[in-house]
């Protein structure tokens, strides 16, 4: 990966407390994965940014790099992986991604 295409990644990331980087776009999600994140975070309230890696192969191959992830979705919480889907979906149903999210001083609307 490119040093440029690094920079970006880290500036997404560095911008925003809670990035999504997705397929699609958070109101018009293009895949089913990327549609859950999106259904949790707006669950819960949570203010996010989505990044459409379907607009720039360099970012959609960067961020596995970057995260040395293979899938898409990934969330990122104030600078950290956290992880795709499966994890988000099972963080949420035990109650551990609102803890984590409180815990980096993110709101989130519902307990």
């Amino acid at each position: 990966m490119d040093a440029s295409v690094r920079d970006r990644i880290q500036g997404e990331i560095e911008t925003s407390n809670v990035v999504v980087f997705m397929k699609g776009t958070p109101t018009f999600p293009q895949c089913g994965f990327s549609a859950t994140v999106v259904q949790v975070l707006n669950h819960l309230g949570v203010d996010y940014k989505g990044v459409n890696v379907l607009e720039d192969p360099s970012i959609r191959q960067g961020i596995k790099d970057f995260s040395n992830w293979p899938t898409i979705p990934q969330l990122y919480v104030k600078g950290e992986f956290v992880g795709g889907c499966d994890i988000i979906r099972e963080m949420y149903e035990t109650g551990e991604l609102i803890e984590l999210l409180n815990t980096r001083g993110i709101a989130v609307a519902v307990e």
